[in-house]
């Protein structure tokens, strides 16, 4: 049987009025704003007091775009007769958002846990150059982490601390455990 012609046309006007009366669902985004999932991809944000300028989030980014300067401070010794140390302090923390590729890699690659997923998507400039936003405002980034989600309770108890907890277990049951009286050895009866 042939097609009535017109008939895919009609199919696709029907569709299009199904569409037009239902409700939409269109957010108004500057008067409502967006409901976000808890991890987003932001902006990155900067604790700055577990920042040793280590520079590994420097050097794996593959954009360059993570700006560090820094320079050495002499502690005096701990105790009397020890050594000096040298520590480096962070003097600029930049990151140039106009060649951030947000692929997360400075995250992954820090150890000492001084950069975050932030959910901030509003830091639109209207010079590109503004783009690049200093230490202050990572750090004022930071405080919008979201905490990180809660453990599964189901899940599996961690090497580290199932090792530590049966260590410590063992300890607390030496030390509670009655000590035996020796034997006398050698005494006849």
């Amino acid at each position: 049987m042939a097609p009535i012609p017109g008939s895919g046309l009609a199919k696709g006007l029907a569709v299009t009025l199904r569409t037009m009366t239902k409700k939409t669902v269109t957010e108004q985004y500057p008067d409502a704003q967006p409901d976000l999932p808890p991890r987003t991809r932001g902006v990155i944000g900067l604790f700055e007091e577990n920042c040793t300028v280590c520079m590994l989030c420097a050097r794996e980014c593959p954009d360059w775009c993570i700006y560090i300067d820094s320079h050495k401070e002499t502690v005096p010794a701990a105790a009397p007769g020890g050594r000096e140390r040298s520590r480096n302090v962070l003097d600029r923390f930049a990151i140039d958002f106009s060649l951030c590729m947000y692929c997360g890699i400075c995250i992954e690659v820090c150890p000492f846990d001084a950069l975050f997923w932030s959910p901030e998507f509003e830091y639109a400039e209207t010079d590109i150059r503004d783009l690049t936003h200093e230490r202050d405002k990572l750090r004022e980034w930071m405080w919008t982490v979201p905490a990180p989600p809660a453990l599964d309770p189901a899940a599996e108890e961690p090497k580290e601390i199932a090792t530590a907890r049966k260590t410590a277990e063992k300890l607390a049951a030496a030390q509670t455990a009655p000590t035996a009286p020796a034997d006398p050895q050698g005494e006849e009866s």
